[in-house]
């Protein structure tokens, strides 16, 4: 069988491919460039070059396809690339089913977001609508949530080594944010999910017909305070840090003042989700791996110590 993915070439994409083949399913991928290793190309690895704006280049990568993945997603815009969460979570995602049902595709699976709704921020509502797009095609389909994932990044974008790089290693003290004006108000907190995990409940909708037209939330065994997240990542790396409490309702004030800048961390959506929490239930996950999940523990994020 045949599987049409769009977004394999990413954190994500990237486990998410290996492990497909590992199942013997025939990839076709739609790339923007020729960067994938060599040892992933083979008979039954198609590539096409192209953009999620080409239809053409859609149709191409879903030719002889069975099966379709939606994985692209963006965490910040880039208007003057049209690099948007508009173009790229829903006008992409909307592409890519319109022809899969003029092709008959046998089911599709989105990559979407735990907290996607219909009023919230940009990234929420893109995510949401797309999802809404999906059910209402006529394809089978599967929808996953997850929360943040975190795994080996293997030189590619992912949650905790990003949180390393940016509030540990500098040599000043990490923000410890926190909801409303006091730190007694509550802490955000988190349901890190593993890749692993992941990507084997990707693989599990490709087969099991229980699976289909399902939803799935999917979060890690424990619910982590951002504090005990920085606490964990500071640990791993035998890094001494202080950590001071920060509003998230300041940084929001200055996100708006400065987020244009390009050195300014963080974006006035991304903090306002942020104070949201990402939270999941570990049960949704457990039922479909028929197994404990992998929790966020100094062992299961040592490969910071590659770094």
């Amino acid at each position: 069988m045949r599987v049409a993915v769009f977004g394999g070439t990413g954190f994500v994409g990237t486990y998410l491919t290996t492990k497909l083949i590992e199942h013997n399913y025939k990839l076709s991928l739609l790339v923007r460039s020729e960067h994938l290793e060599k040892d992933r190309r083979s008979s039954d690895f198609k590539t096409t070059n192209g953009s999620i704006n080409s239809v053409s280049a859609i149709n191409h990568t879903l030719g002889n396809c069975d099966y379709v993945i939606y994985n692209i997603g963006i965490l910040e815009e880039v208007p003057k690339l049209g690099i948007t969460f508009q173009s790229i979570q829903f006008d992409g995602l909307k592409a890519v089913v319109d022809q899969s049902v003029k092709l008959g595709v046998k089911k599709f699976i989105l990559m979407s977001a735990n907290g996607a709704k219909s009023v919230g921020t940009n990234y929420q509502v893109t995510k949401y609508n797309a999802e809404e797009y999906l059910k209402n095609s006529g394809l089978i389909y599967t929808i996953l949530r997850p929360s943040v994932i975190f795994g080996d990044p293997q030189g590619k974008m992912e949650f905790i080594t990003r949180l390393y790089q940016e509030l540990i290693i500098p040599p000043l003290p990490a923000a410890n944010f926190f909801k409303g004006f006091l730190p007694i108000q509550g802490s955000v907190k988190m349901s890190p999910v593993h890749i692993d995990d992941v990507v084997e409940v990707f693989c599990l909708a490709l087969k099991l017909n229980h699976t289909n037209n399902k939803t799935y939330n999917l979060g890690g065994p424990e619910i982590l305070s951002w504090y005990e997240i920085l606490k964990c990542i500071a640990a791993t790396t035998k890094k001494n840090k202080i950590f001071i409490p920060v509003p998230i309702v300041i940084m929001k004030l200055l996100a708006r003042l400065f987020q244009w800048l390009p050195f300014f961390p963080v974006t006035f959506e991304q903090l306002q989700m942020l104070e949201e929490n990402n939270i999941a239930d570990k049960d949704e996950l457990i039922k479909l791996i028929k197994r404990e999940s992998r929790a966020l523990t100094q062992d299961s994020i040592d490969y910071l110590l590659k770094i």
